[in-house]
């Protein structure tokens, strides 16, 4: 018999993952689901997928966090984003931090299945429905907030864009991790973002637009 391929499903959404076992499971072996970045990467010390679909909106390490990890660790294991964006800077964003495909949410049964074989093959997928990408503005049009921020918080929220772990902008700038959390906690605030996720999410499209 022909082994069905093996995947690996991070969504922190219960029923959302169990939607996707269900629809897939015909065609695909779920072999397991996780609802968080950490418990995605303890997952993979003892299973291996041949496919990983990741979302972005993860709690504590978002997607695209993790994203950059799993590609140092698991260069060959292709990492399908699913996710309810369907942003084309975020979709740049991910592809340039180690996906491989990139289908929103609301895209149907077919193409899910069709971007999973695809980026199987190791042929990258970026789904039609993705947006165009925004018109390019300066910086301040993009929100009065960023005005408030200073030099260095406004490099953080361009590192963050680009998938750069908070551990990462520390030894970049050459500060402590408590640091960088300090900066991001204000950064939100400033901005009136109320998650870490929030603050990818409006990191990747601000530095899309500049």
């Amino acid at each position: 018999m022909t082994r069905l391929p093996r995947l690996i499903i991070a969504e922190d959404h219960q029923m959302v993952a169990e939607m996707l076992r269900q629809v897939l499971r015909p065609a695909f072996r779920i072999i397991g689901v996780a609802g968080t970045g950490d418990a995605l990467m303890q997952l993979l010390q003892r299973a291996t997928p041949d496919c990983i679909l990741l979302d972005l909106s993860l709690p504590g390490r978002s997607g695209l966090d993790v994203l950059p990890e799993l590609h140092r660790q698991y260069p060959t294991l292709p990492v399908l984003v699913v996710t309810m964006h369907a942003d084309r800077a975020i979709a740049s964003a991910a592809f340039a931090a180690g996906a491989l495909g990139f289908v929103p949410k609301d895209s149907g049964v077919q193409e899910l299945k069709l971007a999973i074989r695809e980026v199987l093959a190791g042929r990258q997928y970026l789904s039609p429905k993705v947006a165009p990408h925004a018109q390019h503005l300066g910086l301040a049009a993009v929100h009065p907030g960023l005005s408030q921020l200073s030099p260095r918080q406004q490099e953080i929220v361009l590192l963050i864009a680009k998938g750069t772990t908070s551990a990462e902008i520390a030894r970049l700038l050459g500060v402590s991790a408590s640091t960088i959390a300090f900066h991001r906690l204000n950064i939100r605030q400033r901005l009136g973002i109320t998650s870490d996720s929030g603050l990818l999410r409006y990191a990747v499209l601000v530095a899309a637009m500049l």
